[in-house]
């Protein structure tokens, strides 16, 4: 398995801080990212969930969701708090930054462009929240055609039973599509 890429997904100052977004799960998980991540620096691509300067400049739905969420729009949250949080911020470089203002990192295709350029065929999803980004992650991943390894205590959600049931769906019915596996499990196989 060369042609991997760790995509870590929205580990970020307002999941991490006390926001209206704020994932007690994000602590318990960081150091298995922290380890795939710094041993792999040049391999990670952290998302960052950016949200808009106000509700009024997002179409459709999106506009009622930051209507509900007004206290993360730009205007409002402080700009620092879109940031990698700081265990993981100093990777970058050699580790990237793709910015992505829906749950799915897929949604324009220049992260597939930028896959397909580097001939990735696998994609190591960690980050939060199992149940949102990550799900449309693993689900956008599948769709484009990567294989998927979830690394099941390296990913997060605010809530336990949609988390659980996150997995269960992503192990059940993309099986033949996705692995699950712990973050030991794939060091131990993982090569440069």
């Amino acid at each position: 398995m060369n042609n991997w890429v760790h995509l870590c997904i929205d580990m970020q100052r307002m999941f991490a801080e006390d926001t209206a977004w704020h994932v007690s799960w994000m602590a318990a998980i960081s150091g298995e990212i922290v380890e795939l991540a710094e041993r792999f620096p040049e391999r990670t691509i952290f998302t960052r969930f950016i949200t808009p300067e106000r509700a009024a400049d997002m179409p459709g739905m999106w506009k009622s969701y930051y209507e509900k969420w007004e206290e993360m729009t730009r205007s409002v949250l402080p700009a620092d708090l879109l940031n990698i949080v700081p265990q993981l911020a100093h990777l970058i470089p050699p580790a990237r930054i793709f910015d992505k203002m829906t749950y799915s990192p897929w949604t324009s295709g220049e992260l597939h462009r930028v896959l397909s350029r580097d001939s990735t065929d696998t994609i190591v999803v960690t980050g939060g929240e199992t149940d949102m980004c990550v799900l449309a992650t693993a689900i956008g991943g599948i769709e484009s055609g990567y294989k998927v390894i979830l690394l099941k205590d390296a990913v997060c959600s605010g809530a336990d039973e949609t988390h659980d049931a996150a997995l269960e769906l992503l192990g059940s019915r993309f099986s033949a599509q996705l692995e699950i596996t712990t973050t030991i499990e794939f060091l131990s196989s993982a090569s440069l």
